[in-house]
């Protein structure tokens, strides 16, 4: 009989208030992917495919623990998923100066035979933001702030970007980390105002993959909202709408006083979907920018929207130059 590796939990990081614990993560064995710098092709291969060919703990419970000792308890699904999102009251007192609540996630009662790695304490960080916020700012990852190859021929460029190249030689968008900074308006001592959230249709499995990105590029933190795959043989329940559309209406939803820039790029849907947000709420989205991708027909297909569309400003663009010159006239920056 082989041995089972020990247990991990991925804490992903999220978003609440003060009256709302919403966090979310994962319980997994772990498979010991370490994300170094300089990797070869065959490291950088292997560690993408431990983490898309993962082992789930499901039906398991785990407790989440905030600093002021309060503890709550949830069940993870199938596929290990796990949510905790509880109404209660005083988080916004535990947050640190730059609005992060931390807690950790532990095994209640780990599988038998199955040890957990970190003495079974998993830290994570839900964002609470700040109340002088002016607005807050929902981003896509892919060809948005990421050269990745969404709208390639058969998604090539994606399965190559993705599969073989390693976080570190991702090619971010120039000029795109500067510019969130920007958005995010810090006072002298760096703390930021304004929250970033990054929602976008890559799965789960490329969590740490894409922090990691953010991270090394000086991205701002902020909450990382991907999807899980979904497969005919999965046992969940497949979404009725799509993810991006679902994760930003329901960021809107848990703020309602504030307002919202977002930002895609022409390769997908982001268009559709931010144009249809900015209908069900058109007092709430001051500017909808799309990065032009190389492709003629989706950047044909994002034109004749934007020529139809005129309850918001939105903009099809080349460079971060061109935001931050329009945001800027329109007094966002």
């Amino acid at each position: 009989m082989s041995k089972k590796r020990p247990l991990l939990i991925h804490t992903y990081l999220s978003y609440g208030t003060d009256k709302q614990l919403h966090v979310n993560g994962r319980a997994l064995e772990d498979k010991q992917i370490l994300f170094g710098s300089n990797q070869s092709i065959f490291k950088t291969f292997a560690n993408i495919y431990k983490q898309f060919e993962s082992n789930e703990i499901p039906n398991t419970t785990i407790q989440l623990t905030v600093s002021n000792g309060a503890t709550y308890d949830t069940i993870t699904d199938m596929e290990g998923y796990y949510t905790f999102g509880q109404q209660t009251s005083g988080l916004e007192q535990l947050t640190n100066k730059d609005g992060w609540l931390a807690y950790t996630s532990s095994y209640m009662q780990p599988p038998e035979n199955q040890t957990v790695q970190n003495e079974n304490l998993f830290s994570g960080a839900m964002l609470i933001p700040n109340k002088k916020a002016k607005f807050g700012i929902i981003s896509d990852i892919d060809d948005t702030i990421l050269h990745t190859g969404v709208s390639s021929r058969f998604k090539w460029r994606l399965l190559i970007n993705t599969l073989f190249k390693n976080f570190d030689e991702r090619i971010p968008l120039e000029g795109a980390a500067d510019f969130y900074q920007k958005l995010l308006q810090p006072t002298h001592e760096g703390t930021p105002i304004n929250p970033i959230f990054y929602v976008s249709n890559s799965p789960w499995n490329l969590y740490d993959y894409l922090v990691r990105f953010l991270q090394k590029n000086k991205f701002p933190k902020g909450p990382v909202l991907l999807r899980d795959i979904w497969t005919p043989f999965d046992k969940t329940e497949r979404p009725k709408t799509p993810h991006k559309y679902n994760e930003i209406n329901r960021i809107l939803a848990t703020y309602p006083n504030l307002n919202f820039v977002l930002i895609g790029d022409s390769g997908e849907k982001d268009g559709i979907y931010y144009s249809e947000i900015a209908k069900k709420h058109p007092n709430r989205i001051l500017a909808i920018y799309l990065r032009s991708v190389k492709n003629k027909r989706r950047q044909q297909k994002a034109q004749q929207l934007i020529q139809n569309f005129d309850l918001v400003p939105m903009l099809l663009i080349d460079n971060s130059d061109e935001i931050e010159a329009h945001a800027t006239s329109i007094g966002i920056l």
